[in-house]
Protein backbone atom coordinates (compact mmCIF):
# COMPACT_ATOMS: atom_id res chain seq x y z
CA UNK A 1 0.00 0.00 0.00
CA UNK A 2 1.50 2.97 -1.01
CA UNK A 3 2.22 6.26 1.81
CA UNK A 4 -0.43 8.57 1.79
CA UNK A 5 1.41 12.31 2.43
CA UNK A 6 -0.84 15.36 3.90
CA UNK A 7 -1.09 17.99 1.12
CA UNK A 8 0.80 21.25 1.42
CA UNK A 9 -0.80 23.99 3.18
CA UNK A 10 -0.13 26.34 -0.15
CA UNK A 11 -1.64 23.46 -2.05
CA UNK A 12 -4.82 23.38 0.21
CA UNK A 13 -4.85 27.39 -0.14
CA UNK A 14 -4.22 27.75 -3.80
CA UNK A 15 -7.56 25.29 -4.07
CA UNK A 16 -9.27 27.39 -1.62
CA UNK A 17 -8.93 30.59 -3.94
CA UNK A 18 -9.37 29.15 -7.29
CA UNK A 19 -13.13 28.23 -6.23
CA UNK A 20 -13.61 31.32 -4.87
CA UNK A 21 -12.70 33.36 -7.62
CA UNK A 22 -14.70 31.06 -9.64
CA UNK A 23 -17.59 32.48 -7.15
CA UNK A 24 -16.51 35.72 -7.97
CA UNK A 25 -15.15 37.04 -4.55
CA UNK A 26 -12.96 38.91 -6.91
CA UNK A 27 -12.96 40.66 -9.78
CA UNK A 28 -10.12 42.90 -11.79
CA UNK A 29 -7.07 42.23 -9.66
CA UNK A 30 -6.42 39.71 -6.86
CA UNK A 31 -5.55 41.36 -3.44
CA UNK A 32 -2.32 41.57 -2.16
CA UNK A 33 -0.10 38.83 0.17
CA UNK A 34 -0.25 40.81 3.20
CA UNK A 35 -4.14 41.46 2.77
CA UNK A 36 -4.93 38.05 2.00
CA UNK A 37 -2.99 36.78 4.66
CA UNK A 38 -4.67 38.87 7.44
CA UNK A 39 -8.43 38.16 5.89
CA UNK A 40 -7.87 34.25 5.46
CA UNK A 41 -5.42 33.91 8.76
CA UNK A 42 -2.82 32.28 6.81
CA UNK A 43 1.02 32.64 6.59
CA UNK A 44 2.58 35.11 3.81
CA UNK A 45 5.26 32.29 2.52
CA UNK A 46 2.26 30.25 2.27
CA UNK A 47 -0.19 32.78 0.36
CA UNK A 48 2.42 34.01 -1.95
CA UNK A 49 3.15 30.49 -2.58
CA UNK A 50 -0.09 29.50 -3.24
CA UNK A 51 -1.05 32.88 -5.57
CA UNK A 52 2.35 31.23 -7.75
CA UNK A 53 0.24 28.14 -8.21
CA UNK A 54 -2.48 29.95 -9.61
CA UNK A 55 0.13 32.30 -11.79
CA UNK A 56 1.27 28.42 -13.62
CA UNK A 57 -2.27 27.50 -14.39
CA UNK A 58 -2.83 30.80 -15.84
CA UNK A 59 -5.80 32.14 -13.34
CA UNK A 60 -3.48 35.36 -12.34
CA UNK A 61 -1.07 37.50 -14.57
CA UNK A 62 1.87 39.25 -12.49
CA UNK A 63 2.69 42.75 -12.37
CA UNK A 64 5.92 43.25 -11.06
CA UNK A 65 7.08 43.72 -7.95
CA UNK A 66 4.93 45.67 -5.61
CA UNK A 67 2.06 45.53 -7.98
CA UNK A 68 -1.10 43.04 -7.64
CA UNK A 69 -1.86 40.11 -9.50
CA UNK A 70 -4.35 40.64 -12.35
CA UNK A 71 -7.00 38.00 -12.85
CA UNK A 72 -6.69 36.79 -16.44
CA UNK A 73 -9.98 35.09 -17.00
CA UNK A 74 -12.57 34.56 -14.05
CA UNK A 75 -14.70 32.62 -16.37
CA UNK A 76 -12.58 30.19 -16.88
CA UNK A 77 -12.24 29.69 -13.30
CA UNK A 78 -16.02 28.85 -13.17
CA UNK A 79 -16.51 26.51 -15.71
CA UNK A 80 -13.71 24.45 -14.50
CA UNK A 81 -13.87 25.00 -10.43
CA UNK A 82 -15.85 21.81 -8.70
CA UNK A 83 -18.22 22.02 -5.44
CA UNK A 84 -17.16 23.92 -2.66
CA UNK A 85 -17.25 20.28 0.41
CA UNK A 86 -17.92 21.90 4.05
CA UNK A 87 -17.28 19.63 6.54
CA UNK A 88 -19.56 19.54 9.68
CA UNK A 89 -17.32 17.03 12.26
CA UNK A 90 -18.56 16.04 15.45
CA UNK A 91 -16.28 17.59 17.37
CA UNK A 92 -12.73 19.05 17.11
CA UNK A 93 -10.62 16.40 17.25
CA UNK A 94 -12.25 14.52 13.96
CA UNK A 95 -9.92 17.71 12.04
CA UNK A 96 -7.06 15.38 12.70
CA UNK A 97 -8.60 11.87 11.81
CA UNK A 98 -6.41 10.23 8.95
CA UNK A 99 -9.48 9.56 6.74
CA UNK A 100 -10.78 13.01 6.66
CA UNK A 101 -7.67 14.19 5.87
CA UNK A 102 -7.23 11.57 3.19
CA UNK A 103 -10.99 12.90 1.78
CA UNK A 104 -10.03 16.51 1.76
CA UNK A 105 -6.52 15.86 -0.15
CA UNK A 106 -8.86 13.51 -3.10
CA UNK A 107 -11.75 16.32 -3.43
CA UNK A 108 -8.65 19.24 -3.70
CA UNK A 109 -7.52 17.08 -6.38
CA UNK A 110 -10.56 16.31 -8.07
CA UNK A 111 -10.85 19.79 -8.15
CA UNK A 112 -13.17 20.55 -5.33
CA UNK A 113 -12.58 23.02 -2.53
CA UNK A 114 -12.60 21.04 0.89
CA UNK A 115 -12.73 22.73 4.40
CA UNK A 116 -13.95 22.35 7.78
CA UNK A 117 -17.09 24.45 9.28
CA UNK A 118 -16.27 27.19 12.12
CA UNK A 119 -17.82 25.03 14.95
CA UNK A 120 -18.61 21.01 15.17
CA UNK A 121 -21.90 19.44 15.95
CA UNK A 122 -21.06 19.39 19.77
CA UNK A 123 -20.15 23.53 19.45
CA UNK A 124 -23.78 23.66 18.26
CA UNK A 125 -24.76 21.30 20.62
CA UNK A 126 -25.86 18.99 17.93
CA UNK A 127 -29.30 21.23 17.99
CA UNK A 128 -30.73 21.23 14.54
CA UNK A 129 -31.78 24.87 14.66
CA UNK A 130 -28.10 25.98 15.51
CA UNK A 131 -26.92 23.49 12.71
CA UNK A 132 -28.97 25.21 10.20
CA UNK A 133 -27.97 29.07 11.04
CA UNK A 134 -24.54 27.75 10.64
CA UNK A 135 -25.06 26.12 7.33
CA UNK A 136 -27.45 28.69 6.02
CA UNK A 137 -25.25 31.82 6.42
CA UNK A 138 -22.11 29.27 4.80
CA UNK A 139 -21.18 29.38 0.81
CA UNK A 140 -20.71 25.47 0.72
CA UNK A 141 -22.30 23.93 -2.50
CA UNK A 142 -22.28 20.51 -0.36
CA UNK A 143 -21.51 19.17 3.12
CA UNK A 144 -20.00 16.37 4.62
CA UNK A 145 -21.98 15.21 8.18
CA UNK A 146 -19.44 13.24 10.77
CA UNK A 147 -21.95 11.49 13.41
CA UNK A 148 -24.72 13.27 12.35
CA UNK A 149 -27.68 12.94 14.74
CA UNK A 150 -31.45 12.28 13.02
CA UNK A 151 -32.70 15.37 13.34
CA UNK A 152 -30.48 17.29 11.53
CA UNK A 153 -29.67 14.82 8.54
CA UNK A 154 -33.69 15.09 8.52
CA UNK A 155 -33.10 18.86 8.01
CA UNK A 156 -30.55 18.45 4.96
CA UNK A 157 -32.98 16.03 2.92
CA UNK A 158 -35.54 17.98 3.54
CA UNK A 159 -34.00 21.20 2.45
CA UNK A 160 -32.62 19.09 -0.22
CA UNK A 161 -29.03 20.25 0.93
CA UNK A 162 -26.52 17.86 -1.00
CA UNK A 163 -25.17 15.82 2.21
CA UNK A 164 -23.28 13.37 2.86
CA UNK A 165 -23.72 11.38 6.13
CA UNK A 166 -20.36 10.13 6.96
CA UNK A 167 -21.34 7.36 10.11
CA UNK A 168 -24.41 9.07 11.87
CA UNK A 169 -28.01 8.07 12.36
CA UNK A 170 -28.58 8.45 8.38
CA UNK A 171 -30.37 5.12 7.50
CA UNK A 172 -33.92 5.29 6.33
CA UNK A 173 -33.35 8.97 5.40
CA UNK A 174 -33.08 10.74 1.45
CA UNK A 175 -29.37 11.37 1.40
CA UNK A 176 -26.38 10.16 0.66
CA UNK A 177 -24.26 8.14 3.28
CA UNK A 178 -22.03 5.51 4.08
CA UNK A 179 -19.74 4.04 7.36
CA UNK A 180 -18.32 0.49 8.12
CA UNK A 181 -20.73 -2.47 9.05
CA UNK A 182 -19.99 -2.58 12.52
CA UNK A 183 -23.31 -4.57 12.89
CA UNK A 184 -21.74 -7.38 11.89
CA UNK A 185 -18.85 -7.13 13.49
CA UNK A 186 -20.85 -5.89 16.78
CA UNK A 187 -22.69 -10.01 16.54
CA UNK A 188 -19.06 -11.16 15.90
CA UNK A 189 -17.90 -9.63 19.42
CA UNK A 190 -20.80 -10.89 20.88
CA UNK A 191 -20.42 -14.37 19.77
CA UNK A 192 -17.23 -14.66 20.77
CA UNK A 193 -16.99 -13.22 24.13
CA UNK A 194 -20.10 -15.35 24.91
CA UNK A 195 -18.25 -18.54 23.21
CA UNK A 196 -15.22 -17.26 26.25
CA UNK A 197 -17.92 -17.92 28.55
CA UNK A 198 -18.86 -14.22 29.78
CA UNK A 199 -22.75 -12.91 30.36
CA UNK A 200 -22.07 -10.05 31.89
CA UNK A 201 -21.35 -7.87 28.51
CA UNK A 202 -21.67 -3.42 28.92
CA UNK A 203 -21.42 -1.61 26.11
CA UNK A 204 -20.22 1.81 26.19
CA UNK A 205 -21.72 4.47 23.70
CA UNK A 206 -22.49 8.35 23.58
CA UNK A 207 -25.85 9.21 23.98
CA UNK A 208 -27.00 10.02 20.56
CA UNK A 209 -25.96 6.35 19.87
CA UNK A 210 -28.34 5.17 22.71
CA UNK A 211 -31.31 8.04 22.44
CA UNK A 212 -34.37 8.21 22.02
CA UNK A 213 -33.81 4.23 20.84
CA UNK A 214 -30.48 2.60 20.38
CA UNK A 215 -28.71 2.76 16.58
CA UNK A 216 -28.52 -0.54 14.47
CA UNK A 217 -24.92 -1.57 15.75
CA UNK A 218 -26.43 -1.01 19.68
CA UNK A 219 -29.81 -3.56 18.39
CA UNK A 220 -27.51 -5.90 17.40
CA UNK A 221 -25.71 -5.87 20.51
CA UNK A 222 -28.47 -5.92 22.69
CA UNK A 223 -30.00 -8.72 20.35
CA UNK A 224 -27.11 -10.64 20.08
CA UNK A 225 -26.85 -10.67 23.66
CA UNK A 226 -30.96 -12.53 24.23
CA UNK A 227 -29.97 -14.94 21.51
CA UNK A 228 -27.29 -16.83 24.06
CA UNK A 229 -30.08 -16.42 26.53
CA UNK A 230 -28.74 -13.29 27.72
CA UNK A 231 -31.60 -10.67 29.64
CA UNK A 232 -30.99 -7.50 28.56
CA UNK A 233 -31.24 -4.10 30.34
CA UNK A 234 -29.47 -0.87 30.86
CA UNK A 235 -27.21 -2.67 32.72
CA UNK A 236 -25.65 -3.79 28.88
CA UNK A 237 -26.00 -0.30 27.47
CA UNK A 238 -25.37 2.12 30.44
CA UNK A 239 -26.12 6.06 30.28
CA UNK A 240 -23.32 7.72 32.16
CA UNK A 241 -22.39 11.53 31.86
CA UNK A 242 -20.29 12.45 28.83
CA UNK A 243 -17.40 13.63 30.78
CA UNK A 244 -14.44 11.89 31.99
CA UNK A 245 -15.09 12.24 35.43
CA UNK A 246 -18.95 10.88 34.41
CA UNK A 247 -17.10 7.95 32.42
CA UNK A 248 -15.03 6.80 35.55
CA UNK A 249 -17.70 7.27 37.88
CA UNK A 250 -20.11 5.10 35.61
CA UNK A 251 -17.09 2.43 35.90
CA UNK A 252 -16.60 2.26 39.43
CA UNK A 253 -20.32 1.73 39.97
CA UNK A 254 -20.65 -0.97 37.49
CA UNK A 255 -17.29 -3.11 39.17
CA UNK A 256 -18.42 -1.90 42.95
CA UNK A 257 -22.26 -3.75 42.19
CA UNK A 258 -21.85 -6.09 39.43
CA UNK A 259 -18.40 -6.08 38.20
CA UNK A 260 -18.88 -6.98 34.17
CA UNK A 261 -16.50 -9.61 32.77
CA UNK A 262 -15.91 -7.45 29.23
CA UNK A 263 -16.25 -3.78 28.23
CA UNK A 264 -16.99 -3.29 24.45
CA UNK A 265 -15.84 0.61 24.01
CA UNK A 266 -16.90 2.36 20.87
CA UNK A 267 -14.66 4.62 20.36
CA UNK A 268 -10.58 4.89 21.35
CA UNK A 269 -10.62 7.24 23.76
CA UNK A 270 -13.32 5.24 26.04
CA UNK A 271 -10.89 2.23 25.47
CA UNK A 272 -7.75 4.08 26.71
CA UNK A 273 -9.62 5.62 29.59
CA UNK A 274 -11.23 2.09 30.82
CA UNK A 275 -7.58 0.88 30.51
CA UNK A 276 -5.81 3.08 32.19
CA UNK A 277 -8.20 3.50 35.19
CA UNK A 278 -9.00 -0.43 35.85
CA UNK A 279 -5.58 -1.01 35.66
CA UNK A 280 -4.93 1.38 38.42
CA UNK A 281 -7.73 0.11 40.45
CA UNK A 282 -5.71 -3.54 40.23
CA UNK A 283 -7.91 -4.85 37.27
CA UNK A 284 -6.19 -5.99 34.21
CA UNK A 285 -7.27 -7.36 30.57
CA UNK A 286 -7.12 -10.00 29.79
CA UNK A 287 -6.95 -11.65 33.19
CA UNK A 288 -9.72 -9.80 35.01
CA UNK A 289 -11.67 -8.31 32.26
CA UNK A 290 -11.76 -8.37 28.24
CA UNK A 291 -11.85 -5.25 26.56
CA UNK A 292 -13.30 -4.69 22.88
CA UNK A 293 -12.55 -1.29 20.95
CA UNK A 294 -14.79 -0.82 18.05
CA UNK A 295 -13.10 2.41 16.60
CA UNK A 296 -9.44 2.51 17.51
CA UNK A 297 -6.88 5.21 15.91
CA UNK A 298 -4.54 3.20 13.30
CA UNK A 299 -1.56 4.74 14.90
CA UNK A 300 -2.03 3.54 18.40
CA UNK A 301 -2.97 -0.18 17.15
CA UNK A 302 0.30 -0.49 15.71
CA UNK A 303 2.07 0.09 18.75
CA UNK A 304 0.30 -1.57 21.37
CA UNK A 305 1.72 -5.47 22.43
CA UNK A 306 -0.11 -7.22 22.81
CA UNK A 307 -2.90 -5.67 20.00
CA UNK A 308 -6.15 -4.53 21.66
CA UNK A 309 -9.36 -6.52 20.09
CA UNK A 310 -11.28 -4.16 17.99
CA UNK A 311 -13.26 -3.61 14.71
CA UNK A 312 -11.08 -3.29 11.63
CA UNK A 313 -12.38 -1.30 8.66
CA UNK A 314 -10.51 0.00 5.55
CA UNK A 315 -11.56 3.85 4.79
CA UNK A 316 -10.53 3.71 1.29
CA UNK A 317 -13.25 2.62 -0.20
CA UNK A 318 -15.89 5.03 1.75
CA UNK A 319 -13.38 7.82 1.01
CA UNK A 320 -13.62 6.84 -2.81
CA UNK A 321 -17.46 6.51 -2.60
CA UNK A 322 -17.43 10.26 -1.40
CA UNK A 323 -14.80 11.59 -3.90
CA UNK A 324 -17.88 9.93 -6.49
CA UNK A 325 -20.46 11.96 -4.38
CA UNK A 326 -19.37 15.23 -4.73
CA UNK A 327 -18.53 14.33 -8.69
CA UNK A 328 -21.72 13.44 -9.00
CA UNK A 329 -23.60 16.74 -7.38
CA UNK A 330 -21.08 18.59 -9.20
CA UNK A 331 -22.40 17.52 -12.61
CA UNK A 332 -26.27 17.70 -11.39
CA UNK A 333 -26.69 14.09 -10.95
CA UNK A 334 -28.82 12.88 -8.14
CA UNK A 335 -27.00 10.64 -5.50
CA UNK A 336 -28.62 9.07 -2.82
CA UNK A 337 -26.85 6.25 -2.50
CA UNK A 338 -25.97 4.75 1.27
CA UNK A 339 -23.37 1.99 1.38
CA UNK A 340 -21.58 -0.07 3.90
CA UNK A 341 -18.01 -0.98 4.47
CA UNK A 342 -16.89 -4.37 5.19
CA UNK A 343 -15.58 -4.24 9.14
CA UNK A 344 -13.71 -7.14 10.86
CA UNK A 345 -13.41 -7.87 14.45
CA UNK A 346 -9.67 -8.29 15.58
CA UNK A 347 -9.24 -10.99 18.61
CA UNK A 348 -6.57 -9.25 19.24
CA UNK A 349 -4.27 -9.77 22.88
CA UNK A 350 -7.14 -7.80 25.30
CA UNK A 351 -10.02 -11.07 25.49
CA UNK A 352 -9.58 -14.27 27.27
CA UNK A 353 -12.20 -16.46 28.86
CA UNK A 354 -14.22 -15.67 32.10
CA UNK A 355 -11.71 -15.29 35.04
Amino acid sequence: MAIWQRPAADTLLAAHLRGELGRGRWSGRMPGVIRLARDLGAARNTVERALRELERDGLLAPQGHGRGRVIVDAGAVKRTVGLRVGFLPYEASDRGLPYLIDLQHQLTEAGHVAEFARKTLLDLRRDVDRVAAMVEGDDADAWVVVGGPQDVLEWFGERRIPVFALFGRRRGLPIAGGGPDKVSSMRGVVRRLCGLGHRRIVHFVRGERRKPQPGAKERAFLEELAEHGIATGAYHLPDWEESPEGFLHSLDSLFAATPPTALILDEGFLFAAAQQHLAHCGILAPRDVSLVCCDPPEAALAWLRPSAAHIRWDHRPLVRRIVRWAENVSHGRKDLRQTETAADFVEGGTIGPVP
